[in-house]
Order: C-alpha cells, then structure tokens, then sequence
C-alpha cells in the first residue's frame, strides 16, 4: 500500500495543475474544442470557462488554508461521488474536496461529462503518483464508506433511500437569483450578464429570477446585456427560445421580450431555459425574509444589497472559490468528521 500523502504533497501537486490548466497544452485545446461533439452544450468557450475557473481555484494561498484547516490524518476512506453532468466540470469541486482531504475517490462519471475529469485527474497523478491508488472510476458504487452524490429532485429520492446506511450528502435542484434596487450601473447588470447567460443558464449557480422593486424598468436592463445575444447562435438555446415564446403567445401570457431572453413575472425560482422569472417587492426587509423561508431552495444570490443571507457579487455566480459549497454544505468539514 502507498504511504499516505502529506498535506504538503496535495497541496504541491494542485498548484501545479492550477498551472498547467492556466496554459493549456496541445492535447488539452485540442479536448475543449472537441468536448461540444459529446455534449452539444459544452461549446469551446464554456468549457475554456470551466477549466479556467478551476485553475483560480487552485491558488497556493486558498489550498494551503482550506487543506491545512481541514486535515484530518488517518487511513483513507473510500468517499463514492455520483456527479452531474449539466455543466463542464460541474463535480470537480467534489473530487478536491475528496482528493484534498485525503480520501480515495470512487468517480461515477456523468454520461455527460465523461473526457474533461479523467484527462485532468490523469495529469494530476503524473505530477503525484500518490494520487493513483486515491481515484478510481465506477459505473456502480460498492465498497464506499460516504457518499456525494448530486441529482434532480426526483433522483435525490432514490439516492436518500439507496445510501440511507452510510454517511451521505445529497444534492437537489437549486436555483439562483438576483435582487436588485433599480440604481445599478451599466458594468453591474452587464455583470449579471455573465451570471444569467454562462453555460447557457443550465447551471444551479445561474441566475433564474430576478427580484426588482415595484415599477422597475427593464429597458436599462435590456440594453445593458445586449451583447449577449450571442446565444441564439446556439441551436439549442434558440430552440428553447423560440419554444417558450410560442408557449407565451399562445397563452396570451404577459411578457417582455428583448430578442434572445424572456421575462415573464412569476413567483417560481426555476424558470425555462431562456426565460427569467421576475417578481416585484415593496420593501427589502420584507423580501429578505421572504428569501429566508425559501433558503433552502437557493444555491446563490446575486445582489449589492446587504443582506443577512450570503451574497455575491455581480458576475461572480460562476467563479467559486474552494469554501463555495454547494447547497451550504461543507463538503470538507462532513469529510474531517468522518475520520474522528
């Protein structure tokens, strides 16, 4: 058996990854501009997205206090990860935190995701060796003392009930939204462009919904993301558009429509692809605790205003640090206390 890496050794190796995904080499570009002929909506420019936004990751600074606080010595457990699949790389946080920890990761690939992971893992261990015997890929999870796994509402059920006898986190569908107060600048909706529109919206981190205050105009937010109409250029989103405008008209349901994305007021968190729901508040103190019942229903929130819930900054729904968990959940803190 391998001797257990050392924080240090961890550390040391992600950094060099970190470096080796900031400049990609041949085979590496070569994967990204071909990744869209396995997933359609995995374009060159979203996945060079993904892959760049792990490589900011993984800044010596961050691994050094997020490893080093969340050590926990002992005999690797084996941790089984059931990832998704709906935006490039989307499980990869799971992997470090697995990786990171000093756990063995037993990898259930997204039939979605299947290249960009194992490419990246596999340069991981040619930098450290001692990563080999800490990654495995499964199509059925055995043999696993916790699970990670991420699904749908509906595939959570069977999740709850098929690793109910070990450690576990499950993940649901979340959405993310937007509060705005009507002075944003140019630069900050344009921002909330990039939270909106990135991978398409199909990520739990983009924005669905939009929260203004009554008699909000959205000619300043129109003409401020303008310049993303570049997503009709994608077969897919544009059918998605043009599908959820003819549902609109055909219903006679009130909307406004700027050419390539659709608001439509509605009290739902999870909106259609190319649609974002929009809802009006009289008050923020009303609405934030409005946003406290619905808490759990929430990945990110969007938005200048102080708030006694997390926020982001505008455009930064989609460039997570390590302590960015998903759903709240502290991946590294549930792995530390496995081993105690």
């Amino acid at each position: 058996m391998n001797k257990n890496l050392t924080s240090k050794q961890r550390i040391e190796a992600l950094v060099e990854l970190s470096d080796i995904l900031k400049k990609p080499d041949a085979e590496l570009s070569l994967l990204i501009n071909s990744s869209q002929q396995y997933n359609a909506w995995f374009t060159p420019e979203n996945t060079a997205k993904a892959v760049a936004a792990i490589a900011e990751m993984l800044n010596p600074k961050d691994l050094h206090a997020w490893i080093e606080d969340n050590d926990s010595p002992g005999t690797p457990l084996n941790i089984g990860l059931v990832l998704a699949g709906n935006i490039p790389l989307v499980g990869f946080h799971d992997i470090l935190a697995v990786l990171g920890s000093g756990n063995r990761a037993l990898i259930k690939l997204s039939s979605q995701d299947k290249k960009l992971t194992p490419y990246i893992l596999n340069k991981l261990t040619g930098i450290e060796k001692g990563f080999e015997n800490l990654i495995s890929y499964v199509e059925k999870l055995t043999d696993y003392d916790a699970v990670i796994a991420t699904g749908s509402n509906n595939t959570s059920r069977y999740f709850e009930y098929y690793f109910s006898k070990v450690p576990h986190i499950i993940r649901k569908n979340r959405n993310s939204l937007a509060v705005l107060t009507g002075n944003e600048s140019i630069e900050e909706l344009k921002a909330l462009g990039n939270d909106i529109f990135d991978y398409f919206g199909l990520g739990c981190r983009n924005v669905s919904k939009i929260y203004v205050p009554k008699g909000y105009n959205f000619n300043h937010f129109f003409e401020s993301i303008k310049d993303f109409n570049y997503v009709l250029n994608h077969h897919k989103y544009n059918n998605n558009y043009d599908y959820n405008k003819s549902i609109f008209l055909v219903n006679m349901d009130k909307h406004l429509d700027n050419g390539f994305l659709l608001l439509k007021e509605d009290s739902r968190l999870a909106s259609p692809l190319a649609v974002i729901y929009f809802e009006e508040y009289d008050n923020i103190e009303e609405l934030e605790q409005n946003l406290k019942t619905i808490e759990e229903q929430i990945q990110c929130i969007i938005s200048s205003v102080e708030l006694n819930l997390k926020t982001y900054d505008f455009g930064k729904s989609q460039v997570p640090g390590l302590w960015d968990y998903a759903d709240g959940i502290d991946t590294m803190k549930f792995l530390q206390r496995l081993r105690k």
